[in-house]
C-alpha cells in the first residue's frame, strides 16, 4: 500500500469526542483533530472553555459540557454525539492532579481524582464502545501519565489512577479488538499546561520548574501539548491501524518501562 505521509493522518469524515477538551492537551488534540478532517465534539465540564476550543476549531467544533465524573453525563456526551455523525474516535483527556502525601490524602481528594481520573476514563470508554461495537470500528485514546510508571512522593492517588488507566486500556484493548475497535494509550512527560505550569507562578518560578523537570530527561526538555497531540492523532489516524493495547510514553526519555 502507497500513500502520502500525511494521508495516512488525515481522519475526513470521521467524528471525534474529547474530553478535557477546553484547555490544555484536550485543546490542542482538538486543534489537531480538525486539522486532520474531523469533526470535533469538544466536551469540558467548563462550557465556556469548552465554546472557546470550538471556536478555535471553526466549523467543525460542536460543544457539549459533560462532568466525567458523573456516567449519566457521559452517557448525555455520547447520546449528543451521535446526534451529530456516528463517534468513529474517543478521547478521554479530561483529569485532574492531586499531590498530598498519604496521611494527608482525605476522603474527598480521593474521591474526586478517582472518579475523574478512572471512573470518568473508564466510562468514557464504556459509552465510546456501546455505540462503535454495531458499527465493527472505531478508536479509543486514554491520556495515561508518566506517574504511572515512575513512582513520585505525594502522588499515589493521582499515580494509581494512571496505572489503572494502563491496565484497562490493554485489557479493553484484547476485549474490543474482534468488534475493530482499537483501544491505547498516551502517557505524557512533564508538559507545559495550565495545571502543571498556572498562570499563578512567577516568570522565575516558571523558569526553575522547567529546568529541574528538563534535567530528568535525556533529552533536556519538557513536553508541550503539540507533542501530545501528535501522539494521539497517530493512535487515532490509519497510521496507527496496526496498533492498539499500547501505552506510547512521550516523556523525553524521563521513564522507560
Amino acid at each position: 500500500m502507497t500513500v502520502e505521509p500525511w494521508a495516512s493522518q488525515r481522519l475526513d469524515g470521521k467524528l471525534a469526542v474529547i474530553t478535557g477538551a477546553g484547555s490544555g492537551i484536550g485543546r490542542e488534540v482538538a486543534l489537531f483533530f480538525a486539522a486532520a478532517g474531523a469533526q470535533v465534539v469538544a466536551s469540558d465540564i467548563d462550557g465556556n472553555a469548552a465554546r472557546e476550543t470550538a471556536a478555535l476549531v471553526g466549523a467543525a467544533g460542536h460543544v457539549v459540557p459533560a462532568d466525567v465524573s458523573d456516567r449519566l453525563s457521559i452517557e448525555r456526551l455520547a447520546d449528543a454525539a451521535e446526534a451529530i455523525a456516528p463517534i468513529a474516535l474517543w478521547v478521554n483527556v479530561a483529569g485532574v492532579g492531586a499531590a498530598a502525601s498519604l496521611c494527608d490524602v482525605t476522603p474527598d481528594l480521593y474521591d474526586r481524582v478517582t472518579r475523574i481520573n478512572m471512573d470518568g476514563v473508564f466510562w468514557g470508554c464504556a459509552a465510546a464502545a456501546r455505540r462503535m461495537i454495531p458499527r465493527k470500528g472505531g478508536a479509543i485514546i486514554n491520556i495515561s501519565s508518566n506517574a504511572a510508571d515512575q513512582p513520585i512522593p505525594t502522588l499515589s492517588v493521582y499515580a494509581m489512577t494512571k496505572a489503572a488507566v494502563n491496565m484497562l486500556t490493554r485489557s479493553l484493548a484484547a476485549e474490543l479488538g474482534p468488534h475493530g475497535i482499537r483501544v491505547n494509550g498516551v502517557a505524557p512527560g512533564f508538559t507545559l499546561t495550565g495545571m502543571t505550569a498556572p498562570d499563578r507562578l512567577t516568570d522565575e518560578e516558571r523558569a526553575a520548574l522547567i529546568a529541574r523537570n528538563a534535567a530528568r530527561s535525556p533529552l533536556g526538555a519538557v513536553g508541550e501539548p503539540c507533542d501530545i497531540a501528535q501522539a494521539v492523532l497517530y493512535l487515532a489516524s490509519d497510521a496507527g491501524r496496526f496498533v492498539t493495547g499500547q501505552t506510547l510514553r512521550v516523556n523525553g526519555g524521563v521513564a522507560m518501562p
